[in-house]
């Protein structure tokens, strides 16, 4: 009987211990000096292969490289602490295990991330900490004489070498992200949600260095069930993005029941992106009660020419039944609505139909653009509600890297209202001032 009692406390304790571990009884030292990458890692393998369980970072800076998380595992980084990712980046190759997707057909044909999830279930990153991506020993400031307008920085490595995510996840269900702060994006989308089903984000801070080229907040790709709110984002490119490239998956799949509410938006391009080239089907989607300021542009839903470095679909795009509610949009330096569909053959335009834009209101330097082919228009765009104010820059309290880039970019950012290629178009109590 005592050897029984024994063994079953031994395995209670060995239970409690496997669930609630923290990083610094692997072995993981603070101080941002010496990578801790094999120490957080082991705990993570650990807990997850005990069932599940949660890993704490506290109590100082930790160094690391890329870290995998996995199935059953809270990622938790408490107030005190900051999880810094290694400024070299040979720290940071391709992986060579990736199950979910096709490498190849990823943007930039990279899989790099600073934390990754490939397939996993029932994961979190949470607490009051920050993740800091050390972003700007990959970044260098454009001189003067190269300038055109864009941003003021630029990558100093390679297309093949960039560190294009910072939280990637692929292929993963129940996913929760709360509460933490992320700060010093290398020139990388901040999360990337990827083919993923019932994915929430929650109090998260995404604060980027705006000046950073490609700075993404929250890129959702080809999932279901996804909300983000009461976030706070501030993005060296587009803030929020839904998009269905199937590329690099086995199937064509939709991105569909994307929820974002209740957060404030920042942008050194589109606050908010529905689409790019030769993407899937995107629909059901609700936008409401957000607050856009300081942003080059509000809401976009572009159909360019298909690029390069394979970010852009092989379907035809189909996006329907959207809701914009409850939108605030000041200090918005081109357009506040820009829908185009680019006149090319190589452009594989299905449709955009029944978007509904209630109580959205804009003060802009540009008016509002809404482009489609006249054999291929938009139907059933509905305002309800809504005022779109074009102003005087100087109106406009602008820092001095939009000033700057605003004189680059010339006398289009004061261009007004276009709408062409629009079958069912309704204004009711709609205002368009210039």
């Amino acid at each position: 009987m005592k050897r029984f009692l024994i063994i079953l406390l031994s395995l209670l304790c060995t239970t409690a211990w496997a669930k609630d571990v923290n990083v610094k009884s692997y072995g993981a030292k603070t101080g941002g000096k010496i990578l801790a990458t094999k120490a957080i890692q082991k705990a993570i393998d650990d807990v997850s292969a005990a069932g599940g369980g949660m890993v704490t970072i506290s109590g100082g800076t930790y160094l690391s490289g890329p870290i995998e998380l996995k199935s059953g595992v809270d990622l938790h980084i408490d107030a005190d602490a900051v999880l810094l990712a290694s400024p070299d980046i040979n720290d940071f190759p391709n992986r060579t295990d990736a199950r979910h997707y096709n490498t190849d057909a990823l943007p930039r044909k990279r899989n790099a991330a600073f934390i990754f999830a490939d397939e996993a279930e029932n994961i979190a990153i949470s607490g009051r900490g920050t993740i800091d991506c050390n972003g700007e020993h990959h970044v260098c400031k454009i001189p003067d004489d190269e300038y055109r307008g864009g941003w003021p920085y630029k990558r100093v490595h390679p297309t093949e070498q960039t560190l294009p995510r910072v939280v990637f996840f692929a292929g993963c269900k129940f996913v929760t992200v709360t509460d933490v702060t992320m700060v010093g994006q290398p020139a990388g989308w901040s999360y990337w949600v990827h083919d993923c089903d019932y994915v929430h984000f929650d109090r998260c801070k995404i604060l980027s260095d705006m000046r950073y080229p490609n700075n993404d907040g929250i890129h959702i790709n080809c999932s279901r069930d996804v909300t983000v709110s009461n976030c706070i984002i501030e993005a060296g490119d587009d803030a929020i993005i839904v998009r269905a490239n199937s590329r690099s998956l086995k199937q064509n799949t939709a991105c569909e029941r994307v929820v974002v509410t209740n957060c404030t938006l920042k942008s050194w391009a589109y606050a908010i992106r529905l689409g790019w080239s030769n993407d899937g089907h995107i629909h059901n989607c609700i936008f409401s009660n957000l607050t856009v300021t300081h942003s080059w542009l509000g809401i976009g839903i572009d159909f360019p020419r298909p690029g390069y470095n394979n970010d852009f679909g092989l379907e035809y795009s189909l996006i329907e039944d959207i809701i914009f509610s409850n939108i605030i949009m000041d200090d918005i330096y081109e357009c506040p609505l820009h829908m185009y569909v680019y006149p090319d053959e190589s452009v594989k335009f299905g449709g955009v139909r029944n978007l509904y834009f209630t109580d959205v209101h804009s003060r802009s330097l540009c008016g509002i653009e809404i482009f489609s082919p006249a054999d291929n228009p938009y139907e059933n765009l509905v305002f309800t509600n809504c005022s779109f104010t074009k102003v005087a820059p100087e109106e406009f309290s602008m820092s001095e890297e939009t000033l700057r880039r605003r004189d680059a970019v010339g006398e289009g950012m004061t261009r007004g209202n276009t709408i062409v290629g629009v079958k069912g178009l309704v204004l009711t109590n709609t205002v368009f001032t210039e």
